[in-house]
């Protein structure tokens, strides 16, 4: 017998050595909303199969955890990708990127289907993979049993990813006879999967989750048609430049190309800029401000300068103010309902003021712009003074520069609104993508180390309460914007990599945060390193690793 401590229930117990958390987790299932999915082992995320063999801490939790979560849009997803291989072995699936609650996928080299006799066969199928309630399972195969079942299963990139890597084993899942690649752990069976919708989608199809808040019902499909298109973009650009997936980059260092692909990226970047500043100054007779917003870590302070110098090239004269600086005082902030700070509120902003200095430097009057002391929680004036021409335009940056509320008494034909966010242009595989959040956490944890101070885990402690502010401030606004700007670099990870793994490496095993340090540490072991001494001190990775030619 061996002890084992229950988080859930705060008690310590005695267990026979090898019971598996399956069997352990039937006396606590009372304990958890929904059903256990899986559980935290000493603050690392295992499957119910996991045996125990040691004395360990154990968290079981349900569907409406992030991991639990996470697990269950994985293994709908391979519920998906075995319905078609069961349906059309010669079929390909591809699951392209994540589109608000589900997923956009495509399916190639089916003859004889349209879209929607065929989303209708996969969905029954898929159905019916639920009703009969099939284990996952997972095995350690040896890497060359794994190389050649990915080989025989057409699993073309999961096999060149693997065959670069120095392990001996591969974790290999299974559901009933078909292995695949799942960078997650996977809930115990498919009779778990209720929720979910497979139909057709623009020229492609949806898989449709429920929300992390409500996992029980299917989330309702808001049409995001500019963001779909920046998705669109970059798989072209992707496709153009022959680097889909981590393989084909890791490939194109390994072969001495990495300077290369980071000058395309930055070009590209370079040549969005100039694509936006051209749509400025064709509505220069109206326009006298332009608004940036996006989420966390999405490098919308770059943004503006880099927007500016293209601005200034066409003749404008450039005045640049950030939204931080119109935050109220620290004692009338408000709080969220368990008694923090809500900074993120749209009421955290001195809006009636910001409105009263947007019309007076529209009306060309000077103006004396406030500054914001992070330190003491107080707004204070410096004698900066901004003051418009004729020629003037000037950028805001900020969270909210979407909400139609932040700027409601400046007339619509002043404002230009550009939404910025770091959607990730590279995938592991068909079937495996990195998630746009998980993107952004590695850039705001290297830059909060270099110039904030903070340790991963407490950037990985803060990021819940970055997400939720996003969910409810930004994302629901991001339509609002005239243009997009994806402010992913196809090589960043290569770069960031570096730096993330020893803070990643150093967030303690006795904390809840250890879980997405290692399947964050997975990520980046994905990838070969890259070195910083390529990028141009311009780039947008430069707000994040340092040696910007702008000011911060």
């Amino acid at each position: 017998m061996i002890e084992v401590y229950i988080e859930n229930s705060g008690e310590r117990i005695l267990v026979p050595q090898g019971v598996s958390l399956a069997e352990l987790g039937e006396n606590y299932k009372h304990l958890t909303h929904y059903p256990i999915l899986g559980a935290l082992v000493n603050n690392e995320i295992s499957d119910l199969g996991y045996r125990i063999y040691k004395p360990k801490r154990i968290t079981f939790f349900d569907v409406s955890s992030r991991h639990g979560y996470r697990m269950y849009i994985h293994s709908v997803a391979f519920l998906l990708y075995k319905a078609v291989h069961d349906l059309f072995p010669k079929g390909k699936l591809y699951i392209e990127h994540s589109l608000l609650n589900g997923l956009f996928c495509r399916i190639a080299d089916v003859d004889g289907e349209d879209n929607v006799s065929l989303a209708y066969k996969v969905r029954e199928h898929m159905n019916a993979l639920v009703e009969n309630d099939l284990p996952f399972t997972s095995q350690n195969m040896m890497m060359e049993d794994a190389l050649k079942l990915m080989a025989e299963t057409g699993n073309d990139e999961s096999h060149r990813l693997m065959q670069n890597s120095n392990r001996l084993y591969a974790p290999i899942v299974f559901l009933d006879d078909t292995p695949h690649m799942i960078y997650s752990k996977l809930v115990p069976s498919t009779g778990l999967l209720k929720v979910w919708d497979f139909r057709v989608f623009s020229d492609g199809f949806l898989l449709q989750m429920p929300s992390a808040d409500q996992p029980m019902i299917l989330s309702s499909y808001h049409d995001t048609p500019r963001l779909f298109k920046i998705f669109r973009e970059h798989r072209e650009w992707k496709n153009l430049l022959q680097t889909l997936y981590v393989c084909d980059l890791n490939d194109k260092v390994r072969a001495g190309k990495a300077n290369f692909l980071i000058q395309v990226a930055e070009a590209l970047h370079e040549k969005k800029y100039s694509l936006v500043a051209d749509a400025v100054y064709q509505k220069r007779e109206q326009l006298k401000m332009v608004l940036i917003a996006g989420p966390s870590s999405s490098g919308k302070t770059t943004s503006c300068r880099r927007l500016g110098v293209h601005l200034a090239l066409m003749g404008f004269d450039v005045q640049q103010m950030s939204l931080d600086d119109y935050f109220v005082d620290r004692e009338n902030t408000p709080r969220t309902p368990d008694g923090e700070y809500d900074f993120e509120a749209l009421e955290a902003l001195d809006i009636p003021k910001l409105n009263e200095d947007l019309l007076a430097l529209s009306e060309g009057r000077s103006v004396e712009i406030p500054r914001f002391d992070f330190i003491t929680g107080k707004r204070f004036y410096n004698g900066d003074v901004l003051q418009m021409k004729e020629n003037s335009i000037l950028i805001i940056e900020g969270i909210h520069a979407l909400n139609p509320k932040l700027t409601e008494q400046i007339p619509e034909q002043w404002k230009y609104r550009v939404y910025v966010s770091a959607m990730t242009q590279i995938a592991i595989d068909d079937q495996n993508i990195i998630r746009s959040s998980d993107n952004r956490l590695i850039r705001r944890m290297v830059r909060d180390y270099k110039f904030r101070g903070y340790s991963a885990l407490e950037t990985l402690r803060r990021w819940p309460s970055v997400r939720a502010g996003e969910q409810k401030h930004i994302f629901p606004y991001q339509e609002n914007a005239d243009v997009m700007f994806n402010s992913a670099l196809m090589y960043e990870l290569g770069i960031l990599k570096n730096y993330a793994e020893p803070l990643l490496e150093a967030v303690p095993e006795n904390t809840p945060e250890h879980a997405e340090a290692c399947r964050l540490l997975e990520i980046l072991s994905l990838f070969e390193a890259i070195p910083e001494k390529y990028i141009p001190p311009t780039s947008i990775m430069r707000e994040f690793l340092g040696e910007s030619s702008f000011d911060y």
